[in-house]
């Protein structure tokens, strides 16, 4: 069985001068520990240092979230990145600012899992992917030869990207986030903050990793603009605990009943949380009770998609879960009609 040693620092700064100690071989962030310990359980990774950082704040009056700036600065929620996914779906701020990262994450895992789960650990956690998960398979994510889905069982994996790794993000937040424009604020680096965007790359450059964080960068907390008009959908095989088919999150600015503009970003369709910026050209001029031309609008999402053997079908989802997030950022789609 493997020994580790664990470390409960301070700071972030303290944090991430540990994370970076060339005494260790293989130091580990942890904060809510949910990843980590699936990882340790399969013998899918060996640290030699776990780094405590759950209860760590970036905010010197240890508030998880909150509002900032004034008459002269644009308003910004701000969010630490140790919150946990309860805190976020319950909080009263979030659900009249950003409803689509509410709705995220309202019915992301289970109960016991979002009281644990944390911000920054939702948009880091590593691939679903069950061939990655399964220590017996030597994947290309894990230095090996192939990726395994390519001409096995691939049902639930990318239908966007040319791979090599056909994975699929498995973030419900992050789709909500970039409708958001958040940015995520990092300490132990030379920067100090990334776009949403930016946060991660696809597997051709670096099949090893998901993310651009530097060694020894820690995200603290999570920035993002209001957007009270804003919704988010997911398609999964059932409602219970379960991963999304496909999902996705919307932001608009309307005029009446028209679409001015429009921010739209699926998920669980590629390795990366998916922007789909011809659906936004399409969406603006559209008048949301116009069913026909809101659907043809939606269609767009597919444009470009290359489906792998067995998930074809996500051809279909997707339209329609952009489509019902933008109902639902527009106030067209009650809960009560989603839990139906």
């Amino acid at each position: 069985m493997n020994r580790f040693a664990v470390a409960q620092p301070r700071t972030y700064q303290e944090a991430s001068t540990l994370l970076q100690e060339k005494r260790f071989s293989l130091p580990m962030i942890k904060a809510g520990g949910m990843d980590v310990l699936d990882h340790l359980k399969e013998g899918l990774l060996a640290p030699d240092l776990l780094i405590d950082i759950r209860h760590l704040h970036q905010d010197e009056h240890g508030e998880d979230i909150f509002m900032l700036g004034g008459v002269d600065q644009k308003p910004q929620l701000h969010i630490e990145a140790t919150t946990t996914l309860s805190k976020i779906v319950g909080s009263g701020l979030i659900r009249k600012n950003a409803p689509v990262v509410m709705q995220a994450l309202e019915n992301a895992a289970t109960p016991q899992v979002r009281n644990m789960g944390t911000a920054a650990g939702n948009l880091l956690q590593r691939a679903r992917c069950w061939y990655y998960r399964n220590d017996q398979f030597d994947c290309l994510k894990k230095g090996g030869p192939t990726c395994y889905a390519v001409a096995g069982e691939n049902q639930y994996h990318a239908i966007f990207g040319d791979g090599p790794c056909h994975i699929v993000h498995p973030s419900n937040l992050a789709p909500a986030l970039f409708v958001c424009d958040a940015i995520v604020h990092v300490i132990g680096g030379k920067r100090e903050s990334l776009p949403i965007a930016e946060l991660y790359h696809m597997p051709d450059k670096g099949v090893r990793s998901e993310h651009n964080l530097e060694p020894g960068e820690i995200v603290t907390h999570i920035s993002l603009v209001p957007k009270s008009a804003s919704g988010f959908y997911s398609i999964k095989e059932k409602q219970s605990f379960d991963w999304p088919l496909a999902m996705a999150a919307a932001a608009i600015e309307m005029e009446g009943s028209t679409i001015k503009s429009a921010r739209i970003c699926a998920g669980a369709v590629a390795p990366t949380p998916w922007p789909l910026p011809k659906v936004e050209q399409a969406l603006r001029g559209v008048n949301v009770d116009d069913e026909a031309a809101l659907k043809k609008a939606c269609e767009v999402a597919i444009e470009g998609a290359k489906p792998m053997s067995e998930n074809a079908y996500k051809l279909k989802l997707l339209p329609v879960a952009v489509r019902r997030a933008v109902m639902r950022a527009a106030g067209r789609l009650k809960d009560e009609e989603i839990e139906a």
